[in-house]
Formats: structure tokens, sequence, C-alpha cells
């Protein structure tokens, strides 16, 4: 099958994995890196004779470039990614999707008026342990869903534009919208952000989201801890999953333990009493293959592409996270008082308005 051309713009930070696993794949031919410092941008791609420019406009007039992937920061991605639809080019998003739900919908009913595919890079949600989750959420072996609670902490690079909710809690919020039942659709959304290095940014969040059916999920992020962390625990009413991203011996296990209500009862003082059993089972570790994720996504991506379908990661998926990333802005402001989630499935035209 012919190869798919592609241009990366942005070779700083993320920029350099997406050109390393673009270059290796099977599905894509990189034709071009655009980045405004071309020294840098010529290190990454070393010596080749690959297109390496300053000029976006000189990459979109290609027309072996099917697609761009854009790795700048979230403020440009909607102009970058505007260009480029209209150009005609299939565009990739690292998260977040946007700055802004507003901007995020524009670039989502761009791609729809324009016939092309818009992906978010939510990488986790390609890594082997996260698709296993999400297919023992969806197979029922957990039950319902109780409770989610995350943890994500190292000691961090403070950011210069956003703070750490903004920085670190796309990657759960994405997994949750990847791994629960319908995507990640919450009641609303609690978050409290500390700056005590007066950083001017919040250096520690909290993030609490009630989900339908009674669940609660709770994400904590933390550029300021020298223990790095990164476990999530989903607790289901048969079984409750631990991940832990940083045991490769056993990165996922599962707990045949629990709660169990065995009836509940309204005594005459009109008080509620229930009678529990504990539930103490064997714990088991799922076999994961080893691949990386970042090739299973851009193997999404050409997916996508030529069957002319919405990758697993769309742009909806974006703008779903970054509907809880506003709440939780607006929820900060408000010295962390619950607010609503405007719903990402608002037609984006309602939204921008």
């Amino acid at each position: 099958m012919e190869k798919l051309g592609i241009a990366v713009v942005g070779a700083g930070y993320w920029g350099p994995n997406l050109i390393r696993n673009f270059r290796g794949s099977t599905d894509w031919e990189l034709r071009a890196v655009c980045d405004l410092d071309t020294e840098r941008a010529r290190q990454v791609v070393g010596g080749s004779d690959l297109l390496v420019t300053a000029d976006l406009d000189e990459v979109l007039a290609r027309e072996d470039v099917d697609a761009v992937a854009v790795a700048t920061p979230a403020r440009t991605h909607r102009p970058i990614a505007e260009r480029a639809l209209r150009a005609g080019k299939h565009v990739l998003v690292e998260k977040p999707l946007a700055s802004s739900v507003a901007d995020g919908s524009r670039m989502v009913e761009e791609a729809r008026s324009q016939g092309l595919v818009l992906m978010t890079d939510h990488t986790y949600c390609y890594t082997p342990v996260v698709q296993k989750i999400r297919e023992l959420v969806s197979s029922g072996s957990l039950g319902e869903i109780l409770f989610v609670d995350s943890v994500r902490i190292n000691l961090g690079l403070l950011q210069p534009d956003v703070d750490v909710l903004w920085d670190l809690a796309p990657h759960d919020l994405s997994i949750l919208d990847f791994v629960l039942p319908g995507g990640l659709r919450p009641l609303g959304v609690a978050a409290q952000g500390a700056d005590p290095l007066g950083a001017g940014k919040s250096c520690v969040g909290y993030l609490t989201l009630p989900l339908p059916g009674g669940a609660m999920a709770h994400v904590h992020v933390n550029w300021l801890s020298p223990t790095k962390i990164r476990q999530m625990v989903i607790g289901g009413s048969e079984r409750t999953l631990l991940w832990d991203d940083l045991n490769p011996q056993q990165r996922l296990s599962v707990f045949d333990r629990g709660v169990d209500l065995i009836q509940q009862s309204v005594d005459s003082a009109d008080r509620r009493t229930a009678s529990i059993s504990y539930r103490l089972g064997d714990t088991w570790a799922p076999a994961l293959p080893e691949r990386e994720a970042l090739g299973a996504m851009v193997a999404e991506f050409a997916a996508s592409i030529r069957e002319e379908r919405a990758p697993v990661t769309d742009g909806e998926a974006g703008l779903r996270v970054l509907s809880v990333l506003e709440a939780a802005a607006t929820s900060q402001r408000a010295r962390g008082a619950q607010v609503d989630v405007v719903p990402a499935d608002v037609p984006a035209l309602e939204i921008v308005r």
C-alpha cells in the first residue's frame, strides 16, 4: 500500500518523538519538518535532505503532504490546524487539542466541513495497558464502576503558559474518556489548585468528578513531588484494578476483592442501616504485549484516513477533555466549588457563539 505523506510542525519537546515514529512507520513517509528554529529542526532530523523550513505555507503547498502533525504550544493549535485543514490536509494535534473549548470546537467543525480527519494525540490510549483496562471495563469484568483514583506526581518542569492541571491532567482525563463507557461525561467538576512557590500558577492540583450512576473520579497532579508516582485505581462492584505505570514487571493487577451490600433498611429513627460483606479473592496480572504507544497511534491515524472514519481519539475526544479542563479553571476561580461541564457534544457553532 502506498505510503501517506506527513509533515511535522514543531520540533521542540514532543515533535522529535513524532518525527521518529513517522519515520519508522510502514504507513507514512516523512516529507517535511516545520519549525521557527530551523537549526534545531535540522539537528532533530539529522543528516537528511528532508525539507526543513520555517514557512508553513511552503509545507501546505506540497502535493505529496497528505497530513500534518502539530506539536506546538496549545495556543497555536487552532490557527495551524485550521490552515492545514483548509489546505486539504488531515491533522493530528498533540494534547490538549486547543487552549479552549471554543477553539477546539472550531477545529472540529472545520474538519467536518472539509471531510478530513482531525485526531487528538492522546498517547496513553494506545498503550497496551490502557487498552487492556478498556477491555476489562467494557466486558463487565469489573462490574459497575464505583470509583477512580488517579495520581500523577513528580518533580516536574514548571510550564510558562499552563498550570499543572492543564499540563498533566489531560493524560488522566483522556484515559478516563477512553476506558469509561460513554466517554468522559462528568456531572460536574470541583478543582483545587495551590501555588506554594509563588510561581504564578498552580503547581499542585486536585480534580473531583462525580460520574453518572453515583461513581466518583479523583485526579491528583503535582509538579513538586520528589517521589514519582503514576498510579490509577478503578474500583468496580465485582473487581478492582490497579495500574502502576512505574512497575514494568506488573503494570496491571486485578483484585477479586470488594464490599457487597447485603441489605439496607430504615430503622425507627428514620436512619438507614446497611449490612455488608467483604469479598477476599485472588489477584491476577494480565499478560501485556510490549510495543510503543506512539507507533500504534500513527498507525491509527493512517487507518482512519484510508478507511474514511473517525480515529479512536478524534477531535470530539479532545473536546471532552477540554470541557473538563475549562470547568476546572472555572471551579478554581470559585474557590473549589463544583461547576457544570459544558457538554462536548453541543454543536460547535453554538459553543462558539
